[in-house]
Protein backbone atom coordinates (compact mmCIF):
# COMPACT_ATOMS: atom_id res chain seq x y z
CA UNK A 1 0.00 0.00 0.00
CA UNK A 2 1.27 3.47 -0.86
CA UNK A 3 2.24 5.89 1.88
CA UNK A 4 -0.23 8.83 2.21
CA UNK A 5 1.01 11.94 0.42
CA UNK A 6 -0.22 14.13 3.25
CA UNK A 7 0.17 12.73 6.73
CA UNK A 8 -1.42 15.43 8.87
CA UNK A 9 -4.13 15.18 11.58
CA UNK A 10 -6.37 17.78 9.86
CA UNK A 11 -6.31 15.73 6.66
CA UNK A 12 -7.12 12.37 8.17
CA UNK A 13 -10.02 10.66 6.37
CA UNK A 14 -13.38 11.28 7.99
CA UNK A 15 -15.97 8.57 8.39
CA UNK A 16 -18.16 10.24 5.73
CA UNK A 17 -15.40 10.35 3.12
CA UNK A 18 -13.96 7.19 1.67
CA UNK A 19 -10.74 8.70 0.31
CA UNK A 20 -9.81 12.21 1.31
CA UNK A 21 -6.04 11.60 1.44
CA UNK A 22 -3.99 11.34 -1.73
CA UNK A 23 -1.41 8.57 -1.80
CA UNK A 24 1.76 8.39 -3.81
CA UNK A 25 4.92 6.38 -3.42
CA UNK A 26 7.13 8.65 -5.53
CA UNK A 27 6.60 12.02 -3.81
CA UNK A 28 8.74 12.94 -0.84
CA UNK A 29 7.37 15.28 1.79
CA UNK A 30 10.02 17.56 3.22
CA UNK A 31 9.62 20.69 5.33
CA UNK A 32 7.33 22.46 2.80
CA UNK A 33 4.03 21.37 4.32
CA UNK A 34 2.27 24.71 3.70
CA UNK A 35 2.41 24.48 -0.10
CA UNK A 36 1.32 20.85 0.07
CA UNK A 37 -1.67 21.81 2.24
CA UNK A 38 -2.56 24.72 -0.06
CA UNK A 39 -2.50 22.42 -3.07
CA UNK A 40 -4.50 19.74 -1.29
CA UNK A 41 -7.19 22.22 -0.21
CA UNK A 42 -7.29 23.69 -3.74
CA UNK A 43 -8.07 20.20 -5.09
CA UNK A 44 -10.60 19.62 -2.33
CA UNK A 45 -12.44 22.92 -3.04
CA UNK A 46 -12.63 21.99 -6.71
CA UNK A 47 -14.15 18.59 -6.03
CA UNK A 48 -11.21 16.47 -7.22
CA UNK A 49 -11.93 13.85 -4.55
CA UNK A 50 -15.65 13.55 -5.39
CA UNK A 51 -17.09 10.97 -7.73
CA UNK A 52 -18.72 12.14 -10.94
CA UNK A 53 -22.47 11.66 -11.28
CA UNK A 54 -23.38 8.65 -13.41
CA UNK A 55 -25.10 10.84 -16.02
CA UNK A 56 -21.87 12.72 -16.76
CA UNK A 57 -19.88 9.63 -17.67
CA UNK A 58 -21.77 8.85 -20.90
CA UNK A 59 -20.06 9.36 -24.24
CA UNK A 60 -20.46 12.87 -25.66
CA UNK A 61 -21.67 14.40 -22.37
CA UNK A 62 -19.26 17.35 -22.51
CA UNK A 63 -20.13 18.33 -26.08
CA UNK A 64 -23.84 17.87 -25.34
CA UNK A 65 -23.46 20.29 -22.44
CA UNK A 66 -21.46 22.81 -24.51
CA UNK A 67 -24.05 22.71 -27.32
CA UNK A 68 -26.75 23.68 -24.81
CA UNK A 69 -25.08 27.07 -24.36
CA UNK A 70 -24.27 27.68 -28.03
CA UNK A 71 -26.68 29.20 -30.55
CA UNK A 72 -25.86 29.50 -34.26
CA UNK A 73 -26.27 33.09 -35.45
CA UNK A 74 -24.90 33.14 -39.01
CA UNK A 75 -23.30 30.73 -41.50
CA UNK A 76 -21.51 31.93 -44.62
CA UNK A 77 -18.85 30.36 -46.80
CA UNK A 78 -15.67 30.54 -44.71
CA UNK A 79 -17.37 32.17 -41.71
CA UNK A 80 -19.55 31.00 -38.81
CA UNK A 81 -20.88 33.14 -35.96
CA UNK A 82 -22.47 31.76 -32.80
CA UNK A 83 -23.65 33.16 -29.49
CA UNK A 84 -22.43 31.57 -26.27
CA UNK A 85 -24.17 32.31 -22.97
CA UNK A 86 -21.95 31.71 -19.95
CA UNK A 87 -23.80 29.57 -17.38
CA UNK A 88 -22.68 27.87 -14.12
CA UNK A 89 -22.16 24.33 -15.53
CA UNK A 90 -19.21 25.64 -17.57
CA UNK A 91 -17.63 27.74 -14.80
CA UNK A 92 -14.23 27.20 -13.26
CA UNK A 93 -13.49 27.78 -9.56
CA UNK A 94 -13.27 31.56 -10.21
CA UNK A 95 -16.85 31.61 -11.56
CA UNK A 96 -15.69 32.45 -15.08
CA UNK A 97 -15.91 30.42 -18.28
CA UNK A 98 -13.72 27.34 -17.95
CA UNK A 99 -10.74 27.15 -20.31
CA UNK A 100 -11.77 23.67 -21.43
CA UNK A 101 -15.17 25.02 -22.44
CA UNK A 102 -13.45 27.79 -24.42
CA UNK A 103 -11.35 25.15 -26.20
CA UNK A 104 -14.37 22.93 -26.94
CA UNK A 105 -16.35 25.85 -28.42
CA UNK A 106 -13.32 27.08 -30.39
CA UNK A 107 -12.81 23.61 -31.88
CA UNK A 108 -16.49 23.23 -32.73
CA UNK A 109 -16.81 26.66 -34.40
CA UNK A 110 -13.47 26.29 -36.24
CA UNK A 111 -14.51 22.85 -37.55
CA UNK A 112 -17.86 24.29 -38.69
CA UNK A 113 -15.97 27.02 -40.57
CA UNK A 114 -13.72 24.47 -42.22
CA UNK A 115 -16.75 22.41 -43.28
CA UNK A 116 -18.06 25.43 -45.23
CA UNK A 117 -14.90 25.36 -47.40
CA UNK A 118 -13.65 21.76 -47.58
CA UNK A 119 -15.38 19.21 -49.85
CA UNK A 120 -18.09 17.28 -48.03
CA UNK A 121 -16.45 13.90 -48.74
CA UNK A 122 -13.15 14.97 -47.07
CA UNK A 123 -12.78 14.14 -43.39
CA UNK A 124 -10.82 16.58 -41.24
CA UNK A 125 -8.93 16.08 -38.02
CA UNK A 126 -7.63 18.69 -35.60
CA UNK A 127 -3.85 18.94 -35.70
CA UNK A 128 -3.31 22.01 -33.54
CA UNK A 129 -5.38 24.33 -31.39
CA UNK A 130 -3.87 27.43 -29.83
CA UNK A 131 -5.84 29.70 -27.50
CA UNK A 132 -5.09 33.09 -25.95
CA UNK A 133 -7.04 33.82 -22.78
CA UNK A 134 -7.01 37.63 -22.83
CA UNK A 135 -9.69 38.28 -20.21
CA UNK A 136 -12.55 36.34 -18.61
CA UNK A 137 -16.27 35.93 -19.10
CA UNK A 138 -18.56 35.83 -16.06
CA UNK A 139 -22.09 34.54 -15.45
CA UNK A 140 -24.80 35.41 -17.98
CA UNK A 141 -22.38 37.21 -20.27
CA UNK A 142 -23.21 36.57 -23.92
CA UNK A 143 -20.16 36.03 -26.09
CA UNK A 144 -20.19 36.39 -29.86
CA UNK A 145 -18.02 33.60 -31.20
CA UNK A 146 -16.85 34.47 -34.69
CA UNK A 147 -14.93 31.90 -36.71
CA UNK A 148 -13.33 32.52 -40.09
CA UNK A 149 -11.01 30.70 -42.46
CA UNK A 150 -7.46 32.07 -42.56
CA UNK A 151 -6.14 29.65 -45.19
CA UNK A 152 -7.42 26.55 -46.92
CA UNK A 153 -5.40 24.33 -49.20
CA UNK A 154 -5.56 20.78 -50.48
CA UNK A 155 -4.42 19.17 -47.21
CA UNK A 156 -4.47 21.91 -44.55
CA UNK A 157 -7.16 24.35 -43.39
CA UNK A 158 -6.54 27.04 -40.77
CA UNK A 159 -9.36 28.80 -38.94
CA UNK A 160 -9.34 31.70 -36.51
CA UNK A 161 -11.96 32.13 -33.77
CA UNK A 162 -12.61 35.27 -31.71
CA UNK A 163 -14.77 35.39 -28.60
CA UNK A 164 -16.15 38.92 -28.01
CA UNK A 165 -18.36 40.19 -25.24
CA UNK A 166 -21.52 41.00 -27.20
CA UNK A 167 -22.34 44.04 -25.08
CA UNK A 168 -18.90 45.69 -24.81
CA UNK A 169 -17.37 44.27 -28.05
CA UNK A 170 -14.20 43.50 -26.04
CA UNK A 171 -12.19 40.49 -27.30
CA UNK A 172 -12.03 37.97 -24.46
CA UNK A 173 -10.41 34.88 -26.08
CA UNK A 174 -8.83 34.14 -29.45
CA UNK A 175 -8.06 30.77 -30.98
CA UNK A 176 -6.43 29.37 -34.09
CA UNK A 177 -7.08 25.83 -35.26
CA UNK A 178 -5.23 23.83 -37.91
CA UNK A 179 -7.12 20.96 -39.56
CA UNK A 180 -5.62 18.31 -41.77
CA UNK A 181 -7.50 16.48 -44.50
CA UNK A 182 -7.66 12.74 -43.95
CA UNK A 183 -6.08 10.90 -46.85
CA UNK A 184 -8.57 8.83 -48.83
CA UNK A 185 -7.90 5.11 -48.76
CA UNK A 186 -7.01 3.61 -52.13
CA UNK A 187 -8.98 0.38 -52.37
Amino acid sequence: MAKPLIDHPQLAPSSSSSSSVISSSNINIDNNLSWILNTYFFFQRNGVFSKLPESSIKKGFYFDMIRDFLQVDRIERGRVTCLLTVKPPVFNSYKTLHGGAVAAVAELVAMACAKTIVDADNDLFLGELSISYLSSATVNVVLEVDGSIVRSGRNVTVASVEFRNKETRKVVYTARATFYTMPLANL
